[in-house]
């Protein structure tokens, strides 16, 4: 095949797009610059895409002797992803910015382009299984579960993943992969693995928001409508936090209070108890298929609320085009912007933005 090898600068793309190559495949690779701020440098493990980890990814393709290529797709980036993450914290919901990248920049923007160009698929580093099922093409969970990635990839649909290609899914673990770069005499061997927010390299994401959204004092209350202190910007808070609250009233208990929601319209952020962080049903109406649709609109599911989450036994049903979760065993701190993946075992059956949550506790209980 013709492969289009989208190199981060990481241990992983490198070895991704070496075996595209070691396979046989025609394979050309590219760097996607996203930020515009020439300078921007890396920081240890925080921050991606910038000049050194171009640079890092140009010296893997001159190794494995390929074609290489930097495309600049920091104004889709910046439309797609950052605008999406500030309006989705206006709204006083918890976005994932590596969802939207996924769906919106490395299998849309950068597989339409592919394809135009003439190549059969797009290769990534990303840890995840692509197998051949009874009624198509099925998206599944890595060998290596600590690195399984296929949460982050539960946005792609069936289209999308017949164009890609991830070589490093069976691979029992990343100590493996590191080792593979360092025989094959790649410079990114050992290589810090990026986290965090990539545009937020520092990690700041309050100051960081603060900035774009500005401030906007308002009331933190209780589930009764009670005021316990003030705050600056409801968007600063997120479910389940517990630190940095600086409540006026002590809770009548004496214990922690956790942030339970976030009412961006009234500038209001809610407090209550741990115990109420409990979460008995999800909705959203956001929802895409990895592969074949279900073929009914009741089923059973496994559901994952985030990237390193456990997944929960559900019951998801499927009417007015919405779909509704609830889970054998409440989630725990469920934020309305939160993407939840729905497996069939190890196989992704689809994805949805959350937009509705349920307490399992009502007030007052």
């Amino acid at each position: 095949m013709r492969i289009l090898a989208a190199m981060s600068g990481g241990v992983d793309s490198a070895v991704a797009a070496a075996r595209a190559v070691e396979a046989g495949h025609d394979v050309v690779g590219v760097h996607l610059a996203l930020s515009r701020a020439g300078g921007t440098l890396r920081t240890g493990s925080r921050g991606c895409c910038t000049i050194e980890d171009a640079m890092d990814a140009r010296r893997a393709a001159d190794r494995l002797g390929i074609p290489f290529y930097v495309w600049d797709f920091s104004e889709r980036f910046r439309d797609d992803v950052i605008d999406d993450f500030i309006a989705e914290y206006r709204a006083g919901r918890t976005p994932n910015p590596c969802m939207r990248c996924n769906e919106k920049i490395k299998f849309a923007a950068l597989l339409e382009r592919a394809l135009e160009l003439g190549f059969d698929a797009v290769c990534t580093g990303h840890y995840a299984k692509l197998v051949d099922g009874p009624e198509g093409l099925e998206l599944h969970r890595a060998s290596d579960a600590a690195k399984d990635q296929s949460y982050v990839l539960g946005v792609l649909t069936a289209e999308q993943l017949a164009h890609t290609y991830f070589p490093l899914g069976s691979t029992p673990s990343k100590a493996l992969v590191r080792a593979e770069a360092e025989e094959r005499g790649l410079t990114v061997a050992h290589k810090p693995d990026s986290h965090d927010i990539c545009f937020i390299p520092d990690g700041d994401t309050r100051g960081w928001l603060a900035e774009k959204v500005g401030t906007a004092p308002g009331e933190i209350v209780d589930r009764t409508g009670a005021v316990v202190g003030k705050h600056e910007g409801a968007h600063a808070f997120t479910v389940g936090q517990r630190r940095g609250l600086a409540l006026g009233v002590p809770a009548p208990d004496g214990k922690p209070r956790f942030v339970l929601e976030v009412r961006p319209v009234s500038n209001t952020v809610v407090v209550g108890p741990k115990e109420a962080l409990a979460t008995a049903e999800i909705a959203g109406e956001r929802f895409t298929w990895a592969g074949r649709a279900p073929s009914t609109d009741e089923f059973a599911c496994d559901v994952q609320i985030r990237a390193h989450a456990d997944p929960v036994p559900a019951h998801a049903v499927i009417a007015d085009g919405v779909v509704t979760v609830r889970p054998e065993q409440p989630f725990e701190g469920v934020a309305p912007g939160q993407t939840a993946v729905m497996y069939d075992g190890t196989r992704v059956i689809g994805q949805f933005t959350i937009d509705r949550t349920v307490s399992a506790v009502p007030v007052g209980a």
